[in-house]
C-alpha cells in the first residue's frame, strides 16, 4: 500500500463535503497525514453577440473575502483532531484546479463528496466529483452524501 501523507479534500461547504472533510480527517489521524483542504470557485462568464460579460471586480472582492471567510471558519471547526489542517481557495474550473492541486500540493490521495445526482440534475449541474475521478493524477476517495441529501 502507498504511503499517505497528504490528502487534499475539495469542499463546496455543503454537508457532502463537510461529510467528506470529517472522513478524511480520521483517515488522516490513522495515516499520519495531514489534510489540506480546497474550495475552488468559478465565476461566471455571459458571452453575448456584443461581448463577453464579466463579475463587476466589487463582487469578485466581496465573493473571495466571503469565501475565505467560510473556509477559515470550516478549517477552525474540524481543527483540533491531532491532524494538520489547511484551507486554501482557488479559482478556474473546479476539476481542473483539483487536479491540478493535487499535484502542486504532492498529494497522496483526494477526499471528495459526491452528491449522488442522476438524471436531469447530473445532466444540468454536472459532476465533479466524476471529472476529478475521472482526470486526477492521485487515486480519488469519493465520499457519498446521507441518504436524500443534496
Amino acid at each position: 500500500m502507498p504511503d499517505i501523507r497528504r490528502i487534499l479534500c475539495p469542499v463546496d461547504f455543503s454537508e457532502t463535503s463537510e461529510r467528506a472533510l470529517r472522513y478524511a480527517i480520521d483517515l488522516a489521524a490513522r495515516l499520519g497525514a495531514d489534510v489540506r483542504v480546497v474550495h475552488v470557485y468559478q465565476f461566471p462568464v455571459y458571452s453575448l453577440p456584443e461581448g463577453v460579460v464579466l463579475a463587476r471586480p466589487e463582487f469578485v472582492t466581496q465573493l473571495t473575502t466571503e469565501l475565505g471567510r467560510q473556509l477559515d471558519d470550516l478549517v477552525r471547526r474540524h481543527g483540533g483532531h491531532g491532524v494538520h489542517l489547511e484551507g486554501r481557495l482557488a479559482e478556474g474550473v473546479p476539476w481542473v484546479e483539483i487536479d491540478r492541486l493535487a499535484g502542486e500540493m504532492g498529494a497522496d490521495l483526494v477526499v471528495m463528496g459526491t452528491h449522488g445526482r442522476t438524471g436531469v440534475q447530473r445532466f444540468l449541474l454536472g459532476s465533479v466529483a466524476e471529472k476529478v475521478v475521472r482526470s486526477c493524477r492521485v487515486p480519488v476517495l469519493t465520499v457519498r452524501g446521507a441518504e436524500g441529501s443534496s
